[in-house]
């Protein structure tokens, strides 16, 4: 079974080391790891070339000067430049920095004539301002000539928590982290400087994670797969779930799609419960989805107070009326679990506190950057954000985009990085619903069920590729959880 990976902040990460160093694991030999792991990545891509190295102040720059090193070693031609003096390095950077034989040049862009290749160790994820001056200049070079660039634990500029790019960035074919990735090498705009993504072991045992108590992780099976509602030998289509959609009046597609990826996704029974005129609409193509018409408010509860039925869908096209805002409430106050999404948010832009005080239940919001923001009114990254947001609402969040971020309200989160950018088409959000309700009316966690939907979703893009549209996304479904129950494809 494959392991989760935990995410850790800058604080955490600094931590780690502090606890490794504790339990008698020397400085000196993690920096040496360090390097040891930017020097193989370099090799395994390249063969030797030219390189200038850039070394900061801190520990990043005795990571540099280790790189330095071990690649002269090998006879690469190795430029090296530190911002300010060697004399100012401290501890293991200095003790590092009187390892290298070579030449030590003052950081200017004159380091980078001739070098194809750039290694950034100037700054680490804890950078608090925005870069200027040399460093800056250096780097707005490194792009302007588009120089093949590795970073050292992150590109300096870009925040490790955040993903936020402080000025200016390098844009990097690789990013050599260390131990565990940081939120910022996974959110946008940090994401798309990073290149590819090495996380090196550098001999930080894992014991020390314990004690950290990480909560951010990065979504992937090793998160949820041994919690996963695989159907049973014994078992029968009652016992995997009875989800309820309830479909709009017009925008009948949403609904539809919703209902097929729940389906498909192992619910047991699906109902799409909407006014009797769309009938014939909503009977259309998929002859295994039940429908159920609700033209009163009685009959509204009676379909949602089925207890038979165990998981619930607001939203998918809707409209933003008076009917989602009464349909909404009358779902919340099941307590049943449930997904909300889309319009059923929406209704609420005038009115959130009157949403978030009807949960009572077990919730799920699927909102994009859009409807975030018509019903929260918080500040920050992603991260911060969808976390700030469960708190208030007493709901998990699942804030879409290439970057989705799902957190719950005790603090947890995971940040999905298998959607591709094929997903930015009609439909695939609704899509998105139905595998979550899917998953939830078989019993997984609301938490657990919205990571796995966000991965499911985003590797059933990847494998179908260019020229997606939604009905591919339920189509794709059945080989992506084929090759989880094989473990053909982990994290």
């Amino acid at each position: 079974m494959v392991r989760e990976t935990v995410a850790l902040s800058v604080e955490e990460m600094y931590a780690a080391d502090a606890a490794a160093i504790a339990a008698g694991i020397p400085g000196i030999e993690l920096m040496e790891a360090a390097g040891t792991g930017i020097a193989r990545d370099i090799r395994h891509r390249w063969r030797p070339r030219p390189v200038a190295i850039l070394c900061g102040p801190g520990n990043n720059g005795g990571d540099g000067f280790v790189v330095a090193r071990l690649l002269a070693e090998r006879g690469w031609p190795v430029r090296l430049a530190v911002l300010g003096s060697v004399e100012k390095l401290k501890g293991d950077a200095a003790a590092n920095a009187r390892r290298w034989k070579g030449g030590v040049e003052p950081l200017t862009t004159k380091v980078l004539e001739g070098a194809p290749l750039v290694v950034d160790a100037l700054f680490g994820a804890g950078l608090q301002r925005p870069l200027a001056g040399t460093p800056a200049a250096v780097i707005e070079r490194v792009n302007e000539r588009k120089l093949d660039c590795v970073a050292v634990d992150v590109p300096s500029g870009v925040h490790g928590d955040t993903g936020e790019v402080l000025g200016i960035a390098p844009v990097c074919v690789s990013t050599v982290t260390f131990f565990r990735p940081k939120p910022g090498h996974m959110l946008f705009p940090g994401r798309g400087l990073c290149g590819d993504l090495v996380v090196v072991d550098i001999g930080i045992p894992d014991m020390v994670l314990p004690g950290i108590a990480p909560k951010t992780y990065v979504n992937g099976p090793g998160l949820w797969l041994e919690r996963f509602p695989w159907p049973k030998q014994d078992g029968n289509k009652y016992g995997r779930g009875h989800a309820v959609i309830l479909g709009g009046d017009t925008m009948t597609g949403a609904a539809r799609l919703a209902a097929d990826a729940a389906r498909r996704s192992g619910a047991g029974l699906v109902t799409v419960a909407a006014v009797p005129e769309t009938f014939s609409i909503y009977s259309m193509g998929s002859p295994g989805n039940i429908f159920n018409p609700i033209a009163t408010q009685t009959e509204l509860e009676e379909t949602i107070g089925d207890p038979r039925c165990n998981a619930l869908l607001v939203g998918p096209g809707a409209g933003v009326s008076e009917q989602t805002r009464t349909r909404v409430l009358a779902v919340l106050e099941t307590g049943k679990p449930c997904v909300l999404d889309a319009d059923a948010l929406t209704v609420f832009r005038d009115d959130p506190q009157t949403l978030f005080g009807a949960i009572t239940g077990p919730c799920l919001m699927t909102p994009h950057d859009g409807e975030f923001t018509r019903i929260f009114d918080v500040a920050g990254d992603k991260l911060t954000r969808a976390r700030a947001a469960a708190r208030e609402s007493g709901a998990t969040i699942l804030l879409k985009g290439a970057d989705t971020v799902v957190a719950s309200p005790d603090g947890q989160a995971s940040i999905n990085t298998s959607a591709p950018p094929e997903l930015a088409t009609a439909g695939s959000g609704d899509v998105l619903a139905g595998i979550a309700v899917g998953l939830i009316a078989q019993g997984l966690q609301v938490f657990e069920a919205a990571s796995a939907a966000a991965w499911i979703h985003g590797m059933a893009a990847a494998t179908f590729g260019p020229g997606l549209i939604a009905e591919d996304l339920v189509d794709g479904i059945p080989s992506v959880l084929g090759a989880l129950k094989t473990s053909d494809i982990l994290d």
